[in-house]
Parts: structure tokens; sequence; C-alpha cells
């Protein structure tokens, strides 16, 4: 066997092979391939006394064979039309399963239904968790019994305020504080939605660390007195940086209240599935008694 590659800027119209001087001219067919194929080259094999062509790019002096590329399979882009078929399957296919005669069948429907919700949400919670900064290293005063004292009774007596509500701790509450801070020595912080045990305590803490004030009194009635300090120094940025603002706290807010009525229905759910397992275990019992008492008496 012999090989031979030829660029195409030596090839002639007439191609004279090495094979007994005898000559050979390029079909119809190939001189088209030619014309389109600059950068290639033509591959001429005698194997028993048989002339083959192949065409193939420059790969160094090698003589290798064409590969053939694998391809690949991309999904046909769906017309409107089939886009609203497949809708209306699954839609059929979840109202098939709402209105079951079984009971655990729609139990169990809901059950996936309100796990893939709760995934969802807690994906979407993770967005807005913003790393918290390291700040700059500051030595909280240590104040006297008397001087807590007189700042708690003056806290309670002042009329200024700011207002922490559903939105919770974010960049504007921390810049009206240090607002109030500029003509008052103490605010007060009134929390309004704290439904749930120790959240103001969780607002005092966060509230202390972003205004780098300290912490006075946390009244029953969900109210922080705030006071600034000795020696405060109002920053530049009032806002702190790792802070959300007001519309995404909002968002914020929506996405867990949300995910908490999620985890109540899953395990409002999953009570009424063990409750009808129990349930069907108990019918079984008392039809198999039954069945052998009748086979007792024949």
């Amino acid at each position: 066997m012999s090989c031979w590659l030829i660029a195409f800027s030596d090839i002639p119209n007439v191609f004279a092979g090495p094979m007994d001087s005898s000559h050979f001219t390029f079909s119809p067919l190939i001189t088209p391939i030619i014309r389109y194929m600059s950068n290639s080259t033509i591959e001429l094999r005698t194997d028993d006394n048989v002339v083959r062509f192949a065409f193939n790019n420059v790969s160094g002096n090698k003589c290798e064979p064409p590969t053939r590329k694998e391809k690949k399979w991309k999904r046909a882009k769906l017309s409107r039309k089939d886009k609203v078929n497949e809708l209306r399957f699954y839609r059929l296919k979840a109202k098939k399963k709402m209105n079951s005669p079984n009971p655990e069948v729609r139990i169990r429907y809901k059950l996936e239904k309100a796990k893939r919700k709760e995934e969802w949400l807690i994906e979407k919670l993770r967005k807005y968790d913003v790393p918290k900064s390291p700040g700059e290293p500051y030595d909280p005063e240590i104040l006297t019994e008397e001087e807590q004292h007189y700042l708690k009774r003056t806290g309670e007596k002042r009329k200024n305020f700011v207002l922490v509500g559903r939105r919770g701790v974010f960049g504007g509450v921390v810049l009206n504080i240090h607002l109030h801070w500029k003509k008052h020595e103490t605010v007060k912080v009134i929390c309004k939605p704290c439904n749930k045990l120790g959240q103001v305590h969780e607002y005092a803490e966060e509230l202390a660390r972003l205004s780098k004030g300290i912490v006075i009194d946390v009244k029953p009635n969900h109210t922080i007195v705030l006071y600034r300090g000795k020696n405060y120094v109002r920053p530049e940025v009032m806002s702190p940086i790792d802070t959300l603002s007001k519309d995404k706290a909002l968002e914020k807010y929506r996405y867990e209240q949300s995910l908490e009525h999620t985890s109540e229905f899953i395990e409002k759910l999953e009570k009424e599935l063990e409750e009808y397992q129990k349930y069907v275990d108990r019918y079984k019992k008392k039809k198999d008694e039954e069945t052998e008492k009748k086979s007792e008496v024949v």
C-alpha cells in the first residue's frame, strides 16, 4: 500500500498518478468539492491495483484517515401549540390525582407539591443572606449602675422612637437611629410584629452590632432603649453595607412568611397521612378477624 498527500495549490487539471505511468483525471463529481476545499489535501491510496481518493485537512506529514465527528443531538424547539398541549397534559394529570377516589393519592400529591415549593423558597431565601462584613474594632463603654438607671429613665420619658416593622432590621432602620442620635443620647426602638420568642433580643443584638451603640434596656412591650455612647462620632456611611435595602427586606419577609405557612401545611399533611394509614391497618385487621371467625364456624 502506498499513500501520497497533495496540496490543492499544486493540483493541475489532470493528475498523473505514480502507478505504472498511467494517467488519472478527476471525475466531474470530485471537481466541485475541490473548488470549495482550499485548506485540504487529496489522499491517493492504491490497494490491489485500485485507486481510491480521500479528502482531509493537512495534519503534518502523516497520512491519517478522516474521522467523523459525533453529532450532538439537540432538542427541537417546540411550537406554541405543542407547548400548550404539553401544559394541558400535565394539568389533566394533576387534576386526575386531585379528584382521585383514593384519599392517600390526594394527600401524597399535595405533599409532593408542598415539598417542591418549600425547596424553591429555601433557594430563593439564600439570595438574601448578606455576609457579615468584618467591622472596625471598637471598645464598648462600661457604664455604672447610676448611669444605666439615669439613661433608662430618660429613654422612657423621651418621645423619639424608631419603628421596626415586618421588614425587620435593614439599612433604613440604622440610618434613622443615627439621625436621632444627632440630637438625643438615647432612642427607643419599637418592634411591632415580634411574635416569635426571643425575636426582640435578636433585634437588639443586631442593632447594637450595626449601629455600634449600647443596649440599655429591653422591655416586655417589645421596646429597646439604645444609647449612642460617650465618645460617639457619626459615621460617614450611616446605613451599613452588609444590610438589605427596603424593597429586598420586604421580599425576604414575604418569602419567609410563605415558607412558614408551607412548612406548617407539610406537617399537617404528614399527620393526615399517618392517621389514614393507621385507619387502613385497623380496617384490614378487622376484616382478617371476621374471615377467621367465619372459617371457624364453617
